[in-house]
């Protein structure tokens, strides 16, 4: 226990790092390009890269030690950013104001694949829970977990913008590269107390996926879940795709970043409470809890034009995720073995990830298309407008709201399924992994 919060600070220099490269990247492209269409493709391959590089992250995470993938993740995302600095800082100002510009489309893929190989630690974090943390204690660390990705989100809202205003890229990868070095180094020298790396019998190939799905689908319920949070981020990613929008319309660019530094503490405080109280005894009703307050607030934050409505309702939104992320990790943290578990949750992230690039790249032109014009010069005007507003980003809102209601009716749904007891049971038992003696791999 006494290395975990080391591996908290270290995941705080390497996911600061690469989380700023990340929205700095997207910010510069839009400054520097004014194209919208390039900031959706880079944000639709880096979801894409995410969800698809889950398996195989998850195996190396199986298949190395936990602090050799850290390493690794680390120098390869150090070399890459060393590259890019290189690459930025010998090309001519102008190369980066043109969208179509085959320099762009090799600096930005370069810097991408930085920032997704730093998502080795996001599958390798909760096993390390699983190796350092006693059981009872598991989900006070997913709640620290929780509170260091807050603290991430709130540095990087207040730097990225700033960085890139001041000297586009050119101070963000001088950043990243002595921050990574400074992550990489520390972690080489931190003691990690692993056992040696175990296997099943008849140990299968690396990736393993339909081992892995084998494994998952005979634990009661776990699919079921899996699919369940699928279906929350497809509902999740109408938020990714329209909040800006929508909150620039009711103040300035300026005032709308602010709030959202002020906004990620919400983060914090969910993980802090979690750190203090835990999740109780049955860590998957918290998370249906916690789905039923998110979803009854998305159907009425956006209900009238104010910020301050929004703000309230963003706030406590971002303060429940946590809940569910360390619901989810407590919950697959015992039921799953752990020589398994670096597969489990890249499989999980990987069919979880699947669903916000579609409803990213789908929701914008059906707001655009039906909504907007339905609560401009639509029937949507005369049916609820004298109530809930009428405009462009009324008709916003009413995605917010509807997306809401159909969360809430699918988790109550879900909570009154058999697969709910099943995997409530599953987790209560005393030992629900049934993991094999280990043998070194």
């Amino acid at each position: 226990m006494k290395s975990f919060p080391q591996i908290l600070i270290n995941t705080l220099l390497a996911n600061v790092t690469n989380m700023t490269v990340w929205f700095a990247l997207i910010f510069f492209i839009f400054l520097e390009t004014q194209s919208v269409t390039a900031t959706s493709i880079v944000s639709g391959i880096y979801l894409v890269a995410v969800a698809v590089s889950g398996i195989w992250f998850g195996s190396l995470v199986d298949h190395n030690k936990k602090k050799n993938v850290l390493i690794l993740s680390g120098l390869i995302s150090l070399s890459i950013y060393g590259a890019g600095y290189v690459l930025y800082s010998n090309m001519p100002p102008e190369t980066w104001k043109n969208a179509s510009s085959p320099v762009l489309w090799i600096f930005v893929p370069l810097l991408l694949t930085g920032v997704i190989v730093g998502n080795l630690r996001s599958i390798a974090m909760p096993t390390l829970v699983t190796i350092l943390i006693p059981e009872d204690s598991r989900d006070k660390a997913n709640g620290l977990v929780g509170t260091t990705t807050g603290i991430i989100f709130l540095i990087t809202s207040a730097i990225s913008g700033l960085l890139v205003g001041h000297s586009g890229m050119y101070l963000v990868l001088l950043l990243a590269i002595g921050v990574m070095a400074l992550s990489v180094v520390h972690i080489f020298f931190m003691e990690i107390p692993e056992k040696d790396i175990v296997h099943l019998e008849g140990q299968p190939p690396r990736v393993d996926l339909r081992g892995t799905y084998t494994l998952v689908a005979a634990i009661p319920g776990l699919i079921p879940l899996i699919i369940f949070t699928t279906f929350n981020n497809f509902l999740g990613g109408v938020f990714m795709g329209l909040m800006d929008a929508y909150g620039l319309s009711l103040v300035s660019v300026q005032l709308w970043g602010i709030l959202w530094a002020f906004l990620s503490c919400g983060f914090i405080v969910g993980g802090l409470f979690i750190a203090k109280f835990g999740l109780g005894k049955n860590p998957l009703f918290a998370m249906f809890v916690t789905n039923i307050i998110i979803w009854v607030i998305s159907s009425v934050f956006t209900i009238q034009p104010s910020i301050v409505l929004l703000c309230i309702g963003m706030f406590i939104y971002l303060t429940i995720v946590p809940f569910i992320e360390a619901a989810e990790h407590t919950i697959l943290q015992k039921v799953v073995p752990l020589e398994r578990q670096g597969r489990v949750f890249g499989f999980a992230q990987s069919v979880e990830m699947s669903a916000s690039p579609l409803t990213t790249f789908l929701i914008g032109p059906i707001a655009e298309l039906f909504f907007i014009p339905f609560m401009t010069t639509g029937s949507g005007v005369d049916w609820i407008g004298s109530w809930f507003g009428t405009g462009a980003d009324r008709g916003i809102a009413l995605v917010f709201t509807l997306t809401g209601i159909i969360g809430l009716i699918a988790t109550l749904l879900a909570m009154n399924t058999k697969y709910y007891t099943l995997l409530t049971e599953r987790y209560q038992q005393q030992n629900p992994a049934n993991i094999p003696d280990a043998k070194p791999a």
